[in-house]
């Protein structure tokens, strides 16, 4: 069912790319400037990247119903289709997302391709949940400005304000928010299901205890050791862990343990989940309501 949706939603979407051009780099209505056509392997750098390109791009996501495991994903010809149409495709990389470049490769085409992990650097078994790293983030948002500029080049300043208007107006709260935490939560020890909050915990300034092997493998649907399960059920238990926070989009066997041990010793609980929830989100407003999400439990751990 989930993925009929989404197949249904690429095909409208689709449609909709394909009535209005035929070539990656098309003009919009007459009188108007170029429109960039982008193609965003999924739906949180395509919010990031309609934003930074404003009404000189026209993004289209292809995984957008929370229900789909990007790792897993079995693309389409509508999704080739698009691709193939876009002037800009941006994947993940960093084993997230491999079908991507599959498409990419079957497609042979000449789309400018920005590749998230490879343009930060980041090593074929880093961590690939990088759009939960504020850092990684503002890189992202002048890369895609730059190569807006390089495609568009008689826009290129609009690109720029638009970089400096989303990073200063756009993200206020969202940075302001994990400003706020780390000034009053610096150094609390805190639980995690999994590797997505390994790159928001150290932007909060929070001490994450988990094992490191722990998370990955729930990430990853790998089998978990029995030493991981027992250290992670006794920082629950003996409440060497101030709060919870679990992918609710992966809830594994191992996880529902953990959230029922959690419950159990009134330990506070937060939800962060992998892709945009409700994917009409825009970033921004997802990550805020995350981020409250962490305040408000780490304040009922602390009394405040």
């Amino acid at each position: 069912m989930a993925r009929m949706a989404l197949r249904t939603a690429a095909l409208l979407a689709a449609g909709s790319l394909l009535g209005a051009c035929s070539t990656a780099g098309s003009s919009g209505p007459a009188g108007s400037s170029r429109v960039i056509q982008v193609a965003a392997a999924e739906n949180f750098w395509g919010s990031i990247a309609a934003q930074v390109g404003g009404r000189h791009v026209h993004v289209i996501s292809i995984i957008t119903n929370p229900n789909t495991d990007p790792h897993s994903y079995e693309p389409t010809a509508v999704d080739a289709r698009i691709f193939a149409g876009a002037g800009l495709v941006i994947e993940n990389g960093i084993g997230y997302d491999p079908w991507a470049a599959r498409l990419l490769g079957a497609d042979q085409g000449q789309q400018t391709v920005l590749n998230v992990g490879a343009a930060l650097g980041v090593p074929d078994d880093g961590n690939p949940h990088r759009w939960y790293n504020p850092a990684d983030v503002r890189a992202v948002i002048r890369l895609l400005a730059a190569d807006y500029g390089k495609l568009d080049p008689a826009d290129k300043a609009y690109f720029a304000r638009r970089r400096a208007v989303f990073t200063s107006a756009g993200l206020r709260k969202y940075f302001s928010l994990i400003a706020a935490i780390k000034a009053r939560y610096r150094g609390t020890p805190v639980g995690a299901s999994e590797s997505i909050f390994a790159m928001l915990a150290p932007a909060l300034g929070l001490k994450l205890l988990t094992p490191y092997s722990f998370l990955r493998a729930i990430s990853e649907g790998t089998e978990v050791s029995a030493a991981d399960k027992q250290t992670v059920d006794n920082q629950i238990s003996h409440h060497l862990i101030k709060i919870y926070v679990y992918n609710s989009q992966n809830v594994t066997p191992d996880v529902q343990a953990q959230l029922a041990a959690a419950k159990a010793a009134h330990l506070p609980v937060a939800t962060i989940t992998e892709t945009l929830t409700p994917p009409t989100s825009s970033y921004q407003a997802w990550q805020v309501r995350q981020l409250e999400g962490i305040e408000a439990a780490l304040a009922r751990a602390s009394g405040r």
